[in-house]
């Protein structure tokens, strides 16, 4: 079955779909019509992400390993189209499991392009999003990052930058087998994604400032607060991530997904605590005492997404302010 057509495509796989991100992903294709399946470990995802889908009757879910030939395998043959997004994420988890960080996200790549090969020379390409990482630009000190520019690692002893290698040994490998093999693949390099359902407890900024601020606890931000980064709501992402893959052309290609709205990280403590409690301040905390002695970050991150509004006409329908109130409306309502 051809995938350029997305009138056609029929079933989804979604990797890592248990997560923040695949969650809503599932939800936005099973709201267009698709048969959605959901592979998921659930090391960082949680079946809870997906509770307003278990019952829908185009939607299933299976608990495993990406890693797990055998259920991949089954999984690949049954879908028309396949969203990658398992891994291992969050600075804090890359700082915490290095080793896990470097293996969780190169080898489940390498062994589903290899079945995606056997669907090809089988006569049925399957299309694959991968979901890469702004991580991959390390620390390019250029102010704004394009599809072209050059990855700029710190050095190996630095296990910081091994997250972003990773995505983009990740990467070469999709390339190359889109060459070699011509697979179609796209591949999405994602900046700042936030929204409902994202939990601090792997080092995301924003809620982990909503959580303190919410427990009546200073936000603590990082170095001196002067970092820059662009946010952008996890349905704008999603959109955009689906508009790739209904694009035929696109294969082979790399986007920048997410907002180009650039804003410090103190400036965003800050709108945190103007919504929830102006009478608290900020907490800044050396790097050192957050993660570790030899911790490097990017002081500026913001994309350039010319190449992505050209392709699919997109523009974010969220903006800082909303996505922020609800961050805070989403976690004060408690565990679901």
């Amino acid at each position: 079955m051809s995938t350029s057509d997305s009138s056609i495509v029929q079933r989804t796989l979604i990797t890592g779909g248990a997560g923040f991100i695949g969650s809503h992903l599932a939800q936005l294709l099973l709201e267009q019509g698709r048969q959605v399946t959901v592979v998921d470990d659930e090391s960082t995802g949680s079946r809870s992400n997906l509770a307003p889908l278990i019952d829908h009757p185009a939607f299933a879910y299976f608990q495993g390993s990406v890693t797990d030939p055998a259920l991949m395998g089954k999984l690949v043959e049954e879908a028309d189209e396949i969203y990658h997004l398992a891994a291992s994420v969050g600075v804090q988890r890359i700082v915490d499991t290095p080793i896990e960080s470097i293996e969780r996200n190169i080898a489940p790549v390498e062994m589903l392009l290899s079945k995606l090969l056997d669907q090809t020379r089988a006569g049925r390409p399957l299309k694959l999003f991968l979901a890469s990482s702004s991580e991959v630009y390390g620390n390019n000190p250029k102010s704004t990052w394009t599809e072209q520019d050059n990855l700029v690692f710190g050095p190996t002893t630095c296990l910081r930058w091994s997250y972003g290698a990773a995505k983009a040994v990740d990467e070469f490998l999709a390339l190359a087998y889109h060459r070699q093999h011509r697979l179609p693949v796209v591949i999405g390099r994602f900046f700042n994604v936030v929204g409902p359902r994202q939990t601090g407890q792997y080092g995301m900024v924003l809620p982990r400032l909503v959580e303190r601020a919410l427990a009546g606890k200073q936000p603590v931000v990082h170095d001196d607060g002067a970092q820059v980064r662009c946010f952008a709501h996890v349905k704008d992402v999603c959109r955009a991530t689906v508009g790739l893959m209904n694009v035929p052309s696109t294969a082979g290609e790399v986007f920048n997904i997410g907002s180009d709205q650039p804003i410090s990280i103190g400036a965003l403590a800050q709108k945190v605590i103007e919504a929830v409690d102006p009478t608290l301040t900020i907490q800044y905390q050396p790097y050192a005492e957050a993660y570790s002695d030899d911790f490097q970050d990017v002081r500026c991150r913001v994309p350039d997404l010319r190449k992505l509004r050209q392709t699919i006409d997109f523009e974010p329908q969220f903006d800082l302010n909303a996505i922020i109130h609800e961050v805070i409306a989403w976690q004060a309502a408690g565990p679901r």
